[in-house]
């Protein structure tokens, strides 16, 4: 069974008169355990697609399973019930809160959903050192480097131990030797634990680091084919 399943997922946004179609008919599969990437330019519809994946946002048409189950009917609050426990996002804005700490930051979305405080304290230290931030856990956003706070992003969203990881641009506001360092860290952390990343981007550097390449222009897959038909690169299993 497949982690995502969508069939047929087209989406349109209302601009005043006018209507913009932002995806038509995307069929796209990924496995537990994937490093995929997601490519287009701006406009390209990539994003929608990464908001109805990850609940933010609701699909016109379509069927979208998540680990088996059809959330095609669900309303906004269950999305959001389902995005908290299953979903975790990478912000290419880093969307870090200013006035907490490296750890108030990470243990954030589990304090919202009464995670128990021991077991949440725990996991807070494991993904702190997985993503190397053990010396800054004291330490505000501001004072980090653009690196440090990509960095707490990504614990932030492996803290909830979600079953898909989300990745917007999280390279868009980084230097390219910080870039990298970013990427081979999901990779690691793809590699080694198991996660599983959706990432989007429209540079054409990342796509080297990519264990699966999909390519989506105009809110289609390009051809209008499954994924695996326009993948440049077949992903291994996590650990093999």
């Amino acid at each position: 069974m497949h982690l995502v399943e969508l069939e047929n997922v087209k989406k349109t946004y209302r601009l005043g008169q006018t209507s913009v179609p932002a995806l038509n008919g995307v069929n796209l599969t990924i496995d537990a355990g994937e490093f995929t990437v997601v490519m287009g330019p701006s406009g390209s519809g990539k994003t929608t697609l990464l908001n109805i994946i990850g609940c933010l946002d609701k699909m016109d048409e379509g069927s979208y399973k998540l680990d088996g189950v059809e959330l095609g009917g669900q309303d906004f609050n269950d999305l959001a019930e389902i995005r908290n426990r299953k979903i975790g996002f990478i912000f290419q804005s880093f969307n870090l809160i200013a006035v907490l700490n490296v750890t108030e930051n990470i243990e954030f979305p589990c304090l919202i959903r009464g995670d128990n405080r021991a077991d949440l304290k725990r996991r807070v230290a494991e993904v702190s050192v997985a993503v190397g931030l053990e010396k800054f856990l004291h330490h505000k956003p501001d004072e980090l480097s653009g690196g440090q706070r990509q960095r707490v992003a990504i614990a932030r969203a492996l803290v909830t131990q979600p079953q898909l990881v989300l990745a917007d641009e999280p390279t868009a506001n980084l230097d390219s030797v910080t870039s990298e360092q970013i990427i081979d860290l999901m990779l690691k952390l793809n590699r080694e634990h198991g996660v599983t990343f959706l990432f989007s981007t429209h540079d054409p550097r990342v796509m080297k680091h990519a264990r699966r390449v999909v390519r989506i222009a105009d809110g289609a897959l390009v051809d209008g084919a499954e994924a695996a038909a326009v993948e440049t690169v077949r992903a291994p299993r996590a650990g093999s």
